[in-house]
């Protein structure tokens, strides 16, 4: 919270707040509206906090122009990628940095109330992937998608998840790069098992038809619900024990898949008990974003020997590249969350103002499923 001094105004001979004079002054640009901004970069080998973002009060035109919609936003996503996005240099020329003292953007949705494009109506459903943070937009109508709540039976947070990129993500990594078939007695095992990516990519591999599948997540707590919600046959928390131990045990006839969300020491351990001809689906090293390595890591020279000589597949996998399949795909997913056979988790965070908090509490794993931000209902 922000205290400010009183300011004395002589020739009216009254005091208004700091608060209260930027929004009078703003009230004369147009609609005041608050929206969170990169307030400092924590350094490619930082560790992000709450306090690198910042709340601030803005305005938005009182008009809307031919084609533009006015949106109120509801649901914003806080998702691991957006750590390289806090850097000068993202490291990959599909990601654009963030600038200081700008907007911060993402996936979000939100509701329309007043449009001047064809498509779209007062009351209409729309999601983009790069939402401002912020109460209410003025967007272009031709970016936005309107969404049809009755798909993941009226979750429209949803779509930002297990139906959207994240869920898109773990359907088509298992099908392009899984190469899991039915009948073949694959075991797969998915670390980071109970984030937004890994809670689906397990069930899903279990759909596609993998017969054993094993999750890797950090508490107790976590591994309870990936087994007896999510349909794991098995959970290793790897703050206790031995994992290499635990996963002999719990894979007897070595790992046939391995989607991969955190990289470093925990995929090692994994790779290292991969059978001949197996397949990594690298979809994300999120033990590995505060660090400056290049994307994906290099392997430890001992674990790249194993994976040559087993060969091994480890190729680096992006969504983007796959959107000809994405129609077909989200309808799958959403026919999979009517049918109740997708369970979807999410940890929902209430406030604009908590976005902050909300994606540094993410980045150290504090979240089960997708980590969603209510801005408003």
């Amino acid at each position: 919270m922000f205290l400010f001094k009183k300011v004395y105004v002589p020739a009216l001979q009254t005091m208004f707040s700091f608060v209260e004079i930027q929004h009078r002054i703003a009230a004369k640009a147009g609609m005041i509206i608050q929206r969170v901004v990169l307030n400092s970069r924590p350094g490619k080998n930082g560790v992000p906090v709450a306090e690198n973002f910042r709340l601030e009060q803005s305005a938005i035109a009182d008009t809307i122009q031919a084609g533009q919609v006015r949106v109120r936003t509801l649901y914003l996503s806080v998702d691991p990628y957006m750590r390289c996005r806090m850097n000068e240099d993202t490291g990959s020329d599909y990601l654009l940095p963030w600038q200081l003292s700008e907007v911060a953007d993402g996936g979000g949705i939100g509701i329309v109330e007043e449009s001047k494009h064809d498509n779209l109506a007062r009351g209409d459903f729309v999601i983009s992937f790069s939402w401002p943070w912020q109460t209410v937009a003025i967007l272009d109508g031709s970016l936005l998608q309107k969404l049809v709540p009755q798909l993941v039976n009226g979750h429209l947070s949803y779509f930002l998840g297990a139906a959207g990129i994240t869920g898109l993500t773990a359907l088509l990594g298992i099908k392009e790069k899984g190469h899991v078939a039915v009948g073949a007695n694959q075991t797969m095992v998915v670390s980071g098992a109970a984030g937004a990516c890994g809670s689906l990519a397990g069930q899903i591999g279990r759909l596609e038809g993998c017969s054993r599948v094993v999750g890797i997540a950090g508490t107790d707590e976590k591994c309870s619900i990936l087994v007896q919600e999510m349909g794991f046959d098995a959970a290793i928390n790897y703050k206790k024990g031995d994992v290499a131990e635990q996963l002999r045990k719990l894979c007897p006839g070595g790992v046939d898949v391995y989607f991969d969300n955190v990289g470093g020491d925990i995929s090692d351990t994994v790779i290292s008990q991969m059978n001949r001809n197996s397949h990594i689906i690298l979809c994300g090293q999120i033990s590995q974003y505060n660090k400056d390595v290049p994307y994906p890591p290099p392997l430890p020279p001992d674990i790249e020997k194993i994976r040559k000589e087993r060969n091994i597949t480890r190729e680096r996998f992006l969504v983007l590249n796959y959107m000809d399949k994405q129609e077909a795909s989200v309808l799958q997913l959403c026919q999979w969350i009517q049918e109740g056979k997708l369970k979807v988790r999410e940890t929902m965070v209430e406030g604009l103002e908590n976005v902050g908090a909300a994606f540094q509490s993410m980045m150290n794993g504090g979240n089960i499923g997708k980590q969603i931000v209510l801005v408003s209902k």
